[in-house]
C-alpha cells in the first residue's frame, strides 16, 4: 500500500516536471543536439526522483524528433556513447598485474557502452521500458542502410534479454471478455491470418473449440508481447480456410472441447517490432500446452498448422535450376496462372511435384549459418517440434497462394521428443522429421538425381 502511494506520488511529480518543461520550451521542436544534452545530464545525475524526471523529459524529447533527427541522435550515440578505448587499455592492464576481482570489475565497466547506462536510466521514467522498444523498432528501420548502428542495436537486445526474460512474462487467456483496449491489439497485430472485424475476431475467441493465449510484462501494461489462436479438433487439420471460418461440417470440428483429441496451433504473432530477436514463442508453446493438458487431460497431439513464407520465391527460382527435369521446371511456370489450384486435373499433377520439392526445402535447404532456410522451420524446429506434414492447397487465400503456393506445414509438438529434438537441431541443425517427410525427400532427391540419402 505505502508503495503504491510513494509509486504514484512519484509519477504525479514526475508528469508535473514534464508539464513544467514542455510549457518552458514551447512549441518549437527539440534538436538532436538538445536531446543529446539531455541524456548527458541524466548521465551526470545522481538522485533517484531527479533521475527520473530527466528519464522522462528525455523521450519525451525523442519523441518529438522527426526521421532525419532519430537517424542524427542515433549516430551521435553510436560515435559519442560507446566505451572508451583507453579506459578499457588502462583497466585491461591493471588486470593483467593483480589478476583480482576489484579489477575484473572494473575492467567489465570499462568494456560497457556508456549507451547501455543511459537506456537504464531512461528505462526509470514511467512507461520507459515501451519507449524504448519503440525506439528499437525505429532504430531497426535504420539499420539495413546504417549497418555502422549495430552497436545500439546489440546493446539493446542485451539489455531486452534481461528485462524480458521468462520469470517477468505473464500468460493469460484471452477470450471474449477480455478488455476492448487488448482485443483491439490482437486484432491490429494478427500478422498471420488477417482478422477482419469483431465479428471474425468473436468467432476465433468465443467458440467452445477455441482458445488464444497471450504473454504480457508488467512494463508494457496491456501491450501483447506475442500471442497464439488455438483450435481444438479431432484429428490433424491440414486446411486453414475451414478453422477461420468456423466451419461445423469441415472434417475434425468438435461441438465440445471434451470431444478433441488435439491442439493445432494456427496463428503465432510477435506483436513488438522493437523485440524482434528476443525469443518468447519457445516458452509460449510450452507453456500453453501445459496450460491445455491442465483443462483437456484427453489431448494427446500438439501440432501447428503453419505458413511457409517465401517458399514460392523459392520454386519460382527453381525454374532456372538446370539439375530439374524440363517436365518439372516447365510445370512450375504453371504455378503463375490464374486460378491454378481450381483446376482440379492440373492441381492434381502439381502436387506430385511441387510437394516433394517442399519437403526438400524445409529439410535441407540451409542458410548462411547452416540452419533451415525458412524462418518459421527455424522457430519451431529449433523448439523441438518435428516436421511432420505437408499439406497441400492448406491456404488457398490470395497471401497463401502467394507466399507459398497454397502449402501449409504441421509441425508435431511430441512431448517425449521436444527435448532430444532441440538438443540435435541446436548441436547439429538436425531438422526432425516424420517418415512421410522422409519419403517426399527422397522422392525430391531422386528427381534431381541426387540418389537416397534422405535421413
Amino acid at each position: 500500500m505505502n508503495m503504491t502511494f510513494l509509486q504514484e506520488l512519484l509519477n504525479n511529480i514526475t508528469q508535473r516536471d514534464a508539464l513544467r518543461w514542455k510549457r518552458s520550451e514551447g512549441d518549437a521542436a527539440p534538436t538532436p543536439d538538445e536531446l543529446i544534452d539531455a541524456c548527458r545530464g541524466l548521465l551526470e545525475s545522481d538522485g533517484e526522483a531527479s533521475s527520473i524526471a530527466l528519464a522522462s523529459r528525455a523521450l519525451a524529447m525523442y519523441a518529438r524528433l522527426d526521421a532525419d533527427q532519430r537517424r542524427h541522435f542515433f549516430m551521435r550515440l553510436a560515435e559519442e556513447f560507446a566505451a572508451d578505448p583507453e579506459r578499457i587499455d588502462a583497466t585491461y592492464a591493471a588486470y593483467r598485474e593483480s589478476r583480482d576481482n576489484a579489477s575484473l570489475k572494473a575492467l567489465f565497466e570499462a568494456c560497457e557502452p556508456k549507451r547501455q547506462e543511459l537506456f537504464r536510466r531512461l528505462n526509470l521514467a514511467p512507461e520507459g521500458t515501451y519507449q524504448l522498444v519503440r525506439m528499437r523498432e525505429q532504430l531497426l528501420a535504420l539499420r539495413r542502410e546504417h549497418p555502422e548502428l549495430a552497436a545500439i542495436d546489440a546493446d539493446f537486445a542485451h539489455l531486452f534479454g534481461s528485462w524480458f526474460n521468462r520469470g517477468f512474462l505473464m500468460l493469460k487467456r484471452i477470450d471474449w471478455n477480455t478488455p476492448a483496449s487488448i482485443l483491439e491489439k490482437i486484432i491490429r497485430y494478427e500478422a498471420v491470418h488477417e482478422i477482419q472485424d469483431w465479428n471474425d475476431l468473436r468467432r476465433r475467441l468465443d467458440a467452445r473449440d477455441r482458445r488464444c493465449f497471450a504473454f504480457f510484462h508488467p512494463a508494457t501494461g496491456d501491450e501483447p508481447l506475442i500471442f497464439v489462436e488455438v483450435a481444438l479438433c479431432k484429428g490433424l487439420p491440414d486446411r486453414i480456410q475451414p478453422i477461420l471460418a468456423g466451419d461445423p461440417t469441415a472434417p475434425g470440428h468438435v461441438e465440445e472441447p471434451e470431444d478433441a483429441d488435439s491442439a493445432a496451433f494456427f496463428g503465432i504473432s510477435n506483436c513488438q517490432t522493437g523485440l524482434r530477436g528476443i525469443s518468447f514463442g519457445n516458452f509460449l508453446i510450452k507453456q500453453v500446452v501445459q496450460e491445455l493438458k491442465q483443462e483437456l487431460p484427453q489431448l494427446k497431439h500438439f501440432v501447428t498448422l503453419s505458413p511457409v513464407p517465401g517458399f514460392a520465391r523459392w520454386l519460382a527460382e527453381r525454374q532456372g535450376d538446370t539439375t530439374l527435369p524440363e517436365a518439372t521446371r516447365e510445370a512450375l511456370a504453371e504455378l503463375e496462372a490464374p486460378g491454378w489450384h481450381q483446376d482440379t486435373e492440373r492441381a492434381e499433377a502439381l502436387k506430385a511435384i511441387v510437394r516433394p520439392l517442399a519437403a526438400r526445402y524445409l529439410a535441407e535447404e540451409k542458410n548462411p549459418k547452416g540452419l533451415p532456410l525458412n524462418p518459421v522451420a527455424r522457430f519451431h524446429l529449433g523448439n523441438g517440434a518435428e516436421l511432420h506434414r505437408i499439406n497441400w492447397l492448406g491456404d488457398t487465400s490470395a497471401k497463401g497462394l502467394e507466399q507459398a503456393a497454397g502449402l501449409m506445414v504441421n509441425y508435431l509438438y511430441v512431448l517425449n521428443d521436444i527435448e532430444r529434438n532441440h538438443e540435435n537441431y541446436t548441436a547439429n541443425a538436425t531438422v526432425a522429421r516424420s517418415g512421410e517427410v522422409k519419403d517426399l525427400v527422397r522422392k525430391a532427391r531422386k528427381a534431381q538425381g541426387k540418389g537416397d540419402t534422405a535421413r
